[in-house]
């Protein structure tokens, strides 16, 4: 069958996400499975780790931490998240578990590979596996089918080891009573608020400038600044050069004529009566009956949506119960299989699913059917169109890559060519280079070059491009003249800070000696608040989302009311005090449950299989390249 695929797959690229896949690409790069060029990094147990797969992991972490953080992503971030070590490390890894799941002779056959990838939905069309898809993502991403294979079926065997590990794993209804009490303690404490801001009367003299400025050099170091020649490949350029003929268009509505298959639909409303999966037989008979005379009044011939308002549990109860058009794949089962036997203008029986008692109400039967060639053609000749533009595209900018790469000039070859060849101004990681539709993208692509070297063919929103690094300002210290006023904020900022520290370590030393909170805030000339009652992971009322005055709080008690030192928080510092204590659920256990236990035993299997890659790392015989990760 994968055979199959290979000799029938289409040669013209199309953009996709690639959702279900990324994982096999963070995990083993993309080029992982290239032939083995590129210098030795790291060896596990024998088995070599490569620069190219390196690389490749290192690029999928960093589009990772890019999306994430956007442009807050600076170098201080990667060294302080180890980027370069989380890389190394997920390839040992991975190389650990494979090695492992073969040892202990797990295989993954041909038919089971083949079943993986006809079901990731990055191949399919409308829920069908494409193989043109199929192909234009590998070439996309510069791989053959062989070597995404091998990295999927490396990705299943270490799925059923993760299997075979974790099976085992069990949570007791104890460790889900404790966790529900634990989210569900609430704390009440009183504070005091240090404002810095209030500490207006600093004054500082030139020589505490001097010595701030000497002390704080590195902090007013410049970026790195970059200026960079490139070339554009715009596939809307291409488009006029795009010859597509009337049996192409038909070929492909014909080979990919089940993407033009619309299936059954239904359009429905329901009413849910919520009932636990694990509820005890009474509790589902009590909400069957409530379900049944909400029945009856919907057959006598009282609104449903009015009925869905009013006795609906669902999510869809204030759009009176409307569920809008779907497919039977969509829905869960039992709720389907009924739906999607009832004619326009029934109303079913009570149905039971996972969530509870459903009435159904189908409004509307789309029959299933097949978009006719003739409504289908425009869009498939854009389709077509697009796609074979972008290949013609990246076909010249490799072209251009493959002169430029074997030492000619990136002009030279451009002009050859009629290109136009384009350059920025100096530009930051942090500033971008402005005109440019893909400003992140571009600026980390020529962030990785040396001065004067070409980079590969490259793909951002817009297209493909070429770069070519021309200058590199490396960053500089400057003169104390020309950042004085930011100096002079910076110092003052530092002292008001010290202010309000000092002043809130000395309110603190005095709650500490017995003198009350009411009575010390005067003196400061506060005015001491209460929070109410706040949750672990909730927002502190008047005081906001603060993970360390929140952690503090809850370990306080009636034995200890105060912390030992004070809180810093986002505008400044707190001094906190103990009130009160409580559980206040905000669901009964008996519907909590079963989503908690689900919680804690995914956090379990994780557990265990970290610890069985620990004990895969403690063992084994791993070497890195000196220097490596300096």
């Amino acid at each position: 069958m994968l055979r199959l695929m290979r000799k029938h797959a289409g040669n013209w690229l199309i953009k996709i996400l690639l959702g279900a896949i990324v994982i096999v690409f963070i995990f083993w790069g993309v080029g992982s499975f290239r032939s083995q060029r590129g210098s030795r990094v790291a060896t596990v147990n024998g088995d070599q780790i490569t620069l190219d797969e390196y690389r490749d992991t290192y690029n999928n972490l960093m589009e990772q931490l890019r999306a994430r953080f956007g442009n807050k992503l600076d170098e201080k971030m990667i060294k302080t998240l180890q980027v370069k070590r989380q890389a190394l490390d997920r390839l040992i890894n991975n190389r650990l578990l494979v090695q492992e799941a073969k040892k202990l002779k797990f295989r993954v056959s041909e038919k089971e590979l083949a079943n993986a990838i006809l079901h990731i939905p990055a191949f399919q069309r409308s829920g069908v596996f494409d193989k043109y898809l199929y192909k234009s993502v590998l070439d996309r991403l510069r791989m053959t089918p062989e070597s995404f294979e091998a990295a999927q079926k490396n990705q299943m065997l270490i799925d059923k080891l993760r299997t075979l590990v974790t099976s085992n794993a069990k949570v007791s209804h104890q460790e889900v009573r404790d966790w529900y009490d634990w989210l569900n303690t609430s704390v009440d404490i009183e504070y005091a608020f240090f404002d810095p801001n209030q500490y207006n009367n600093v004054l500082i003299s030139e020589e505490q400038i001097k010595s701030f400025y000497e002390k704080h050099k590195e902090k007013y170091k410049t970026d790195t600044m970059i200026k960079v020649r490139y070339v554009h490949f715009d596939p809307k350029q291409y488009q006029s050069k795009v010859k597509l003929s009337d049996s192409e268009v038909r070929e492909y509505y014909d080979e990919n004529l089940e993407s033009f298959k619309i299936p059954k639909k239904v359009v429905a409303r329901h009413i849910l009566i919520k009932v636990n999966p694990d509820a005890d037989p009474e509790t589902v008979k009590e909400a069957k009956e409530k379900a049944l005379k909400i029945l009856k009044m919907a057959r006598e011939g009282k609104d449903f949506a009015e009925l869905a308002k009013k006795y609906s549990e669902g999510p869809s109860r204030n759009n009176g119960g409307y569920l809008g058009e779907f497919t039977k794949e969509s829905m869960v089962k039992p709720f389907a299989d009924k739906a999607f036997s009832m004619k326009a203008g029934e109303i079913s029986e009570p149905v039971r699913t996972r969530f509870g008692w459903h009435i159904i109400k189908v409004e509307k039967v789309i029959d299933a059917h097949t978009t006719p060639f003739k409504d289908a053609e425009k869009e498939i000749r854009k389709k077509l169109t697009d796609n074979k533009a972008k290949s013609l595209a990246y076909d010249a900018a490799e072209s251009v890559s493959d002169i430029a790469y074997q030492g000619d000039d990136l002009i030279n070859a451009a002009k050859e060519r009629h290109l136009k060849i384009l350059t920025t101004d100096f530009f930051s990681k942090e500033n971008p280079a402005k005109g440019i539709p893909d400003p992140s993208k571009f600026a980390n692509t020529a962030f990785d070059l040396s001065t004067g070297e070409i980079s590969d063919v490259r793909e951002f929103n817009d297209g493909y491009y070429i770069l070519q690094l021309l200058d590199k300002v490396p960053p500089k210290i400057p003169p104390l003249d020309k950042v004085r006023q930011t100096v002079k904020a910076d110092l003052i900022k530092e002292i008001q800070d010290e202010k309000a520290k000092a002043d809130a370590s000395s309110f603190l030393a005095a709650l500490k000696s017995g003198k009350p909170l009411s009575e010390e805030s005067k003196k400061f000339h506060l005015m001491p608040k209460t929070t109410g009652f706040f949750k672990r992971n909730g927002s502190i009322p008047d005081i906001g989302y603060d993970r360390g005055i929140s952690e503090a709080a809850f370990q306080l008690s009636r034995d200890k009311k105060l912390p030992e030192n004070v809180l810093k928080g986002a505008k400044g510092y707190y001094v906190i005090q103990y009130k009160g204590r409580k559980i206040t659920p905000s669901e009964p256990f008996d519907k909590e449950k079963g989503t908690i236990r689900e919680q804690l035993l995914a956090q379990k299997k994780s557990e265990i299989f970290d610890a069985l890659l620990a004990q895969l790392k403690s063992k084994a015989d791993i070497t890195i390249k000196e220097g490596f990760l300096e």
